[in-house]
Parts: structure tokens; C-alpha cells; sequence
């Protein structure tokens, strides 16, 4: 019976999230059109001006466009984390998302199913942008388009955790959005998603050592070996302790018993 009351709040709570994504119509275009942007503009200017070498998992000299796409596949990761997780601010602020909380389950697998929800909401339109991305010739083998499923999936579940844990520690979404303007491009930037780190290292070992502590790097090797049918231990790894991380301090936090939303309420 608990199982099967667990297994009908996780649809209700897919349901929710899939019909919601629906509705925003805006989100879904710039959840694609930001990327092709970077593709098509960014990219062909950069490919005059940044010469590659055989980075791993490459096993020759490739375009620009070929690199950074694994890296906006984690940048549209990252966005649609954090857009989830301001949605979670909006419905704290309405109710729902308290009215979510004290449903007769653990508040760990509410929060597991709604980042579980959003991870899964958000996969096809990252394979609707690799396949688009197949015009500009980044043609990873066929194959790679089913290896890379765990690993977007992880990534996603990795950058989701970090999302809500931002969201726990967000009082209205004015905050909020102040917040992700210091975490999403800081995040992406300062990661191996448009450059390699032997190139970033060569600008300053400063970038470099912060690329390298950068989590969201990890996860962009993680998608660019998997793409290529590579297994990238490290990363793997790095990408599961950081889940664990962040969805433990996240459970933690939306927790009125315990949590951040207690500590508010004495104040």
C-alpha cells in the first residue's frame, strides 16, 4: 500500500511538472533558442580565434562547435534546474509547496520525486537540441545518443540538488533571482563548457583551479566522454558525492522541524 501511494505522488507530482512546462511556452523556446544561439553565433566566431588539440575523448583535431556542445547541454541542464527551482519558490510563497510537504511521506522522496519530475520534463528538449545541433555537423556516433542518458540524467539530478538547495535558502523570489545571476553564470563560465582546462590554465592558473573545484565542470566531462562512448570515472564520482551533497543540505533545509524555515520563523 505505501508503495503504491509513493509510485501515485510521484506521477501526480510528473503530471504537475510536465503540464507546467507545457503552459510556459516562452520557456520551452528560450530553453532552445539559448543554446543554438551559442552554436550558431558564438561558436563560428570563436572557431577562427581557438585552435583544439585531441582533448580527450576526442580522438582527433575537432571544431569548436564539437566541443562546446556537451557544454551547453550542461548550460540547458542548469537553466531548466533553476527555473524549476524558482518555480518551487513561487509555490512556497502560494502554499503548495507546504501543502506538498506535509503529505503522509518522507519529505526526502517528495523532494527526490519533484527534482526526479524535473530532470525527466527537461530531457527531450536537450535531444531536440543535439539533434539540431547535427546541422552544424556535430555528429557523435549513434550510439552515444543512448550512453549519454545516464549521464544527463545524473547531471541533471546533480544541478537540480544544487538548485533546490539555493531555493531553501531563498526567502522570496526577488532574492532568488538575484541569486542566479551569482550561481548560473559564474557556474558556466568558469568550467571546462567552453574551453579546455589546459587552454584555461594558459590564461591563468587561478580560472584554472576554480574550473577544476567547479562541480558543473565535472558533470560537462561527464556528458562529453559519455557522448563519445567514453566513461569518465572521476567525474562520475565527483557528480555523485555533489548530489549527495546538495540533496542532503536541501532536504535539510526544507524542512520546517529543523530547518531554514524554523530559523525564520523564531526571527
Amino acid at each position: 500500500m505505501k508503495t503504491r501511494h509513493a509510485l501515485r505522488a510521484l506521477i501526480g507530482i510528473l503530471q504537475r511538472e510536465l503540464l507546467r512546462t507545457l503552459r510556459q511556452r516562452g520557456r520551452l523556446v528560450s530553453a532552445i533558442v539559448r543554446p543554438l544561439v551559442w552554436l550558431a553565433i558564438f561558436a563560428a566566431g570563436f572557431r577562427s580565434v581557438l585552435g583544439l588539440s585531441m582533448t580527450p575523448p576526442y580522438q582527433t583535431y575537432v571544431l569548436y562547435e564539437v566541443y562546446v556542445v556537451p557544454g551547453l547541454v550542461a548550460m540547458m541542464l542548469l537553466f531548466h534546474a533553476m527555473a524549476s527551482s524558482l518555480a518551487m519558490v513561487y509555490d512556497r510563497e502560494m502554499g503548495s509547496m507546504r501543502l506538498l510537504l506535509t503529505a503522509p511521506l518522507p519529505r526526502w522522496y517528495l523532494l527526490g520525486a519533484r527534482l526526479l519530475a524535473s530532470v525527466v520534463v527537461g530531457l527531450p528538449l536537450v535531444y531536440l537540441f543535439l539533434l539540431i545541433a547535427r546541422y552544424w555537423d556535430v555528429r557523435p556516433p549513434m550510439l552515444g545518443y543512448l550512453t549519454v542518458l545516464p549521464a544527463l540524467i545524473l547531471s541533471g539530478l546533480m544541478l537540480g540538488a544544487f538548485g533546490l538547495l539555493v531555493s531553501s535558502v531563498s526567502t522570496q523570489m526577488e532574492n532568488f533571482a538575484g541569486v542566479m545571476n551569482f550561481v548560473i553564470f559564474p557556474m558556466f563560465f568558469a568550467s571546462t563548457a567552453l574551453y579546455p582546462l589546459w587552454r584555461l590554465a594558459e590564461a591563468g592558473p587561478v580560472l584554472a583551479t576554480v574550473a577544476a573545484l567547479n562541480p558543473f565542470s565535472y558533470a560537462v566531462e561527464l556528458i562529453r566522454f559519455a557522448l563519445y562512448l567514453r566513461f569518465e570515472p572521476v567525474s562520475c564520482l565527483v557528480v555523485l558525492a555533489c548530489l549527495f551533497v546538495f540533496f542532503l543540505a536541501a532536504a535539510i533545509g526544507y524542512d520546517p522541524g529543523r530547518g531554514l524555515w524554523s530559523r525564520r520563523g523564531e526571527q
